[in-house]
């Protein structure tokens, strides 16, 4: 059995000792099975992928990869999860706010049967504002996307190597790949933590990423943005219908002396109502084209004869 650990590196130059000295003590120096840890550099520019070459210097079982400029953390994950050779992969954050035993509980739970174990936080050691926002995100995420996805949310978890080919087949750029996995349906477990405080470095975590997120999982997994589309331009257009009406009544008992004014009133209420639900249909279009073009496979094969 070998067990891959991969770690996204982006400017943690100060944590990558530290990180490697404790899954030393809490991981490597506790087990009695095989290990790799694969280190992806993703466009960092302090000094982090030197710091790589050093720990890669020291310990065998390390691989390093450095990509050409930062992709983002999806990209940095399949990178090192495409290149894992274990029997299962565990995504590892580099900031160490993630306790380092956790991987112990996640790989056993691997070993119960599940192919997927998320490690899911109960707490949070941050502040409200980090926190809310969180929140705020999984709930979007439950209510818009994915029902399945767990109310703190998941960074850190275990794929199973039928996990990780599927995540390699699905080849989408702009997408989420916890989405992907939830989106997977494969038999899923969960452990739960407390997410400390970063005590080392600052986390590059910005809004801008924050926002590409959310619209990444929208549009990658949810039909909501189209169908706000097409209730709004029904709405629009029933309300327009009501509203006119009552114009027609009040021009026709003389309560309207402008000449024109009712009939360009109603023009505008009903067009925009059409012309809204026009984009929804078409909008309709545009999203199967886009589900066509990413892909995906229709279907996944967890259990049964598997045939050449």
């Amino acid at each position: 059995m070998k067990v891959s650990l991969v770690i996204p590196v982006y400017y943690n130059e100060g944590n990558l000792h530290p990180l490697y000295e404790d899954l030393k003590e809490k991981f490597i120096n506790k087990i009695d099975y095989d290990y790799e840890i694969v280190m992806v550099n993703d466009g960092s520019g302090d000094n982090s992928w030197q710091v790589m070459q050093e720990i890669a210097a020291i310990d065998s079982h390390v691989k390093i990869y450095s990509l050409s400029r930062n992709f983002g953390s999806h990209a940095a994950c399949l990178c090192g999860l495409s290149r894992s050779t274990g029997d299962c992969a565990i995504i590892k954050a580099a900031d160490l706010q993630e306790p380092t035993e956790l991987i112990l509980d996640m790989v056993e739970s691997w070993k119960q049967g599940n192919n997927v174990v998320l490690a899911c936080r109960e707490a949070r050691e941050e502040s409200k504002a980090q926190t809310g926002f969180a929140n705020l995100y999984y709930w979007l995420v439950r209510k818009t996307s994915l029902p399945n996805m767990p109310k703190n949310g998941f960074d850190i978890y275990l794929l199973d190597r039928k996990v990780i080919n599927v995540l390699d087949s699905l080849d989408e750029k702009n997408s989420a790949i916890t989405g992907q996995i939830l989106w997977s349906g494969f038999k899923t477990g969960i452990v739960y933590y407390t997410r400390k405080v970063r005590e080392i470095g600052t986390s590059r975590w910005t809004l801008k990423k924050k926002i590409k997120l959310v619209s990444d999982t929208l549009f990658s997994f949810s039909t909501m943005p189209v169908r706000f589309v097409e209730v709004v331009g029904f709405a629009s257009f029933v309300i327009g219908l009501i509203w006119a009406i009552f114009e027609i009544v009040a021009k026709v008992a003389g309560m309207i002396e402008v000449e024109g004014w009712t009939t360009l009133f109603i023009f505008n209420l009903v067009s925009f109502g059409i012309v809204m639900i026009s984009l929804g249909i078409l909008g309709e279009y545009v999203w199967r084209t886009f589900d066509a073009s990413r892909n995906r496979p229709p279907y996944i094969v967890e259990k049964g004869d598997e045939k050449e």
